[in-house]
This record gives structure tokens, C-alpha cells and sequence, in this order.
């Protein structure tokens, strides 16, 4: 399996002084048993934000990754309270508790093409998506292999590997410069590409909530507007991760959405799942991250929801979707068309 790493005794984590091997899997091998090494351990960043080109393991999904840059989002997170007598950034939805907005560090990251396939089933390997910009108003892209990743998810590795991440665009993206630390700069072609795309890749708002210890995270980005039959569309994708932070396995059964409209509009979407699917929630795979889409006939708006989980034993619990708002940019550019150079 890609992605395996060793811990204690002598990883960054537990003690930084004694940089720990990160071990992986040989491809295509008889002998897959056997672990090669492809890295060491750096200690975890308590303060400051990771650069271009630091390569990392995600903490959650195990999956190899690269950073191309960072974002600066608000995250807006509901098991912290805020005082009443405070005057606090709120979005609108269910409950009567203002939650503060607090800056948190995220960053757009590569994945490694090797380790999609072993983390497809716990997290979409497609979480970019965009309108393309021609005639065709239905049209809806995805880019594989690329992620946001907060900041405490990212445990750092150093690698003597020139290609050490496999991916279609790594080149594209990064060379190879032994001088610099990380040793992997961005080319231009990646300052123009983040430049020309950030109103579909930027993330500024990041909503969290935990009910019985089942933590939901939803990202929303605006995607841009559509003429339709003389009206207009406007389009958003969101990002879900759900995660147990207990011992106890539990699966997500059916979702409920509630889902307002500037326009006036109320509608409620009921279903099995998420995305077709209704995964198990565990110690050894805590975590299920997806994408969907939403669109309204209004600029703004907003949803909320819960989500239904079952115990081992049959019984039932609702899990809250915390509200986040759907908001569409003023300054409005024309769509991406692609990744062309």
C-alpha cells in the first residue's frame, strides 16, 4: 500500500530531534511487502505557513503530496462559541450561535498520481472543478489530483528525488533548484496559472461544526454565472470532509439539505448518502472528503442541513452541516478555458 509511514519511536511528531524515514510501498512488485524508503520526516511547522514545493504526507488520508501556495481563508468554527456581547463576522442559517471568524492557512497541493487509487474511496481525487468557457453552458471540468489541505494536515517530509511526486502537471508547475529550501521553486507557468484562475481556486471561507463527535467541514467556492433560457445561473461547488473523532464506527445513511435562494426560494433535497455513496466512518479511516455543486437563479444565498449516521447497533443520530453562505463575486472575470499554456 503507497502511503504507509513509520512513526515512533522516531518521528517528528513525538520527537523532532530523530527525523523519522517516511516508507512506501513498491509499485508493480511481487515482493510488495517490502518497504522502500522515499523521504525523512521534518518537523511539523507550530508557527508560520509552508512554502512552494514542500513535499508532505497527509496526516488524515495518507496520500503523497507537494504544496503550490498557500490561501488565507476565515474559518468559522461553531464548537468555539463567541460572546454574545461581541460583534461577530456571522453567516445566516439554523441555531442562534455567532460564531468569529478567525484567519487559518490552507494550501492548494498536488497529489501524488501513485496514491489516488488507494485513496478513492476515502477522498475524491477530483476537488477542483470549473465552467469551461465556450459555447457549451453545461460544461463542467474537473482537475485530478489536486487538493486544499489545512494547515495541521500537513506533516513534512524532504526527499532527494529530483521528481519525487508524480503528477501531470509537476513539471509544469516546479523545477528542481538545489540552492533553495525546499528545493522546488514555482515556474511561471504556475504564478500565471494561479493568477488567472484564483476566483475558481481561492478559498476564503471555511465553516466547521462537531455533533457527537462527527466533525463536518465545508468549503464553498463560487464557480460563476450562466445565461439559461434568459435568465441566469449562477454556479458554486462546495468541499465536505467528515470525520469521527471517536472510536466508535458509525456510517452516513441519508443527507438533508435545506437550501435558500436571494430569490425568495426554499428548497429541501433529501437522499441515500452522498455522491452515491455511504461510507463507514472508523478509527483505521476516520474520514470521507467529497465535492458537490449547487446552483441558484439568485447572485446569493445560502444551505445548511444535517447529515444521519447509524451506530453498530442499528440506532440513529443526526450530524449538523454547519451554514455557510453562497456568495458571488462582484468583480466577475470570464471562466478558465482550460489548462493551456
Amino acid at each position: 500500500f503507497l502511503g504507509l509511514w513509520a512513526r515512533c519511536p522516531a518521528c517528528p511528531v513525538c520527537c523532532p530531534a530523530q527525523p523519522a524515514k517516511l516508507l512506501s510501498a513498491p509499485r508493480n512488485r511481487l515482493e510488495g511487502k517490502v518497504l522502500e524508503t522515499v523521504g525523512v520526516f521534518e518537523a511539523p511547522k507550530q508557527h508560520g505557513k509552508y512554502e512552494t514545493g514542500q513535499l508532505f504526507l497527509h496526516s488524515v488520508f495518507g496520500y503523497r503530496g507537494i504544496v503550490l501556495f498557500p490561501w488565507q481563508a476565515r474559518l468559522y468554527d461553531r464548537d468555539v462559541a463567541s460572546p454574545v456581547t461581541e460583534k461577530s463576522e456571522n453567516v445566516a442559517g439554523h441555531g442562534s450561535k455567532e460564531v468569529k471568524g478567525k484567519t487559518h492557512t490552507y494550501y492548494q497541493v498536488l497529489i501524488d498520481a501513485r496514491d489516488c487509487p488507494h485513496i478513492s474511496q476515502r477522498s475524491q481525487t477530483e476537488a477542483v472543478t470549473f465552467l469551461a468557457n465556450h459555447d457549451d453552458s453545461r460544461a463542467l471540468y474537473a482537475i485530478p489530483g489536486l487538493d486544499y489541505v489545512s494547515h495541521e494536515d500537513i506533516l513534512p517530509y524532504s526527499s532527494t528525488d529530483q521528481v519525487p511526486i508524480q503528477h501531470e502537471l509537476f513539471e509544469r508547475f516546479l523545477m528542481y533548484d538545489q540552492t533553495k529550501v525546499p528545493p522546488f521553486v514555482a515556474r511561471d507557468t504556475l504564478c500565471a496559472w494561479q493568477e488567472k484562475n484564483h476566483p475558481w481556486l481561492e478559498l476564503s471561507d471555511v465553516h466547521r461544526e462537531t455533533t457527537e463527535n462527527i466533525r463536518v467541514t465545508v468549503i464553498p467556492f463560487y464557480m460563476g454565472m450562466r445565461e439559461a433560457q434568459n435568465s441566469h445561473v449562477y454556479w458554486w461547488r462546495y468541499c465536505i470532509r467528515l470525520e469521527n473523532l471517536d472510536s466508535e464506527v458509525v456510517q452516513l445513511r441519508e443527507r438533508h439539505w435545506r437550501i435558500f435562494s436571494l430569490s425568495g426560494t426554499l428548497e429541501t433535497v433529501r437522499g441515500r448518502g452522498v455522491v452515491g455513496r455511504e461510507p463507514v466512518l472508523s478509527k483505521e479511516q476516520p474520514a470521507f472528503q467529497y465535492s458537490s455543486h449547487v446552483s441558484l437563479q439568485a447572485s446569493s444565498g445560502h444551505m445548511w442541513g444535517t447529515f444521519r449516521f447509524e451506530r453498530p447497533d442499528g440506532s440513529h443520530f443526526d450530524v449538523r452541516i454547519p451554514p455557510f453562505s453562497l456568495e458571488s463575486n462582484k468583480d466577475e472575470k470570464t471562466p478558465p478555458s482550460g489548462l493551456h499554456w
